[in-house]
């Protein structure tokens, strides 16, 4: 396993919250499987660079492992759903550690256009009138300490109101508990109301 370098890599705390929730490597299985040549940490953290730097998958620093191994082991996990995984057991962590109902019954949605690089195809990308921006549009539900519980990409010119009913529809399926949501213009009550939660605090 390679040393830890840089400010993206995970810590040993960090990374004893994320090693049980990836997938059972091949060769564990009843099915089997080549043996994984590289250790999990070393992947997941050229993950973490990749996503901390925005830099290509071919410019991993060469202490990682080939970026072709570190892509297929993101993509796969992608697929599987590992890192959605992550994030809502890490922010259930947060959440028992500050004394919170792990499951949030309150949450903030709201959207942000960013500008989109030159690369990014045209189908996925539009133009926002409103803030005057050629891109793309991140649509984005958090709970009350601010931690990501669902977000949504869209071209930029999609309307907010469109977007929501979609976010909200498939936040709905995995976050039944949630009682309230706060958006910054007025919405149908519909549209944010849940059924009772399990805990009274958000």
């Amino acid at each position: 396993m390679r040393p830890r370098l840089y400010p993206s890599d995970t810590s040993d705390e960090e990374w004893a919250l994320i090693d049980p929730l990836l997938p059972v490597p091949a060769c564990q299985t009843r099915t089997g499987g080549r043996p994984e040549k590289h250790h999990r940490r070393d992947i997941f953290d050229a993950i973490r660079y990749v996503t901390d730097n925005a830099c290509k998958w071919r410019a991993l620093p060469a202490d990682f492992p080939p970026y072709q191994t570190v892509f297929g082991f993101f993509s796969r996990w992608t697929r599987a759903g590992v890192f959605n995984r992550i994030r809502d057991e890490l922010r259930r962590v947060i959440r028992l550690r500050a004394g919170r109902c792990p499951n949030p019954v309150a949450g903030v949605i709201d959207s942000q256009s960013v500008r989109a690089a030159a690369t990014v195809t045209g189908r996925s990308r539009s133009y926002d009138a409103g803030k005057k921006v050629p891109g793309r549009k991140r649509h984005l539900v958090v709970d009350t300490f601010g931690l990501l519980m669902m977000v949504m990409v869209t071209p930029a010119g999609q309307p907010d109101r469109d977007a929501a009913r979609e976010l909200l529809a498939r936040l709905r399926m995995l976050h039944p508990q949630l009682t309230l949501i706060w958006a910054t213009a007025p919405t149908p009550a519909r549209w944010w109301s849940g059924p009772a939660a399990s805990c009274a605090s958000p």
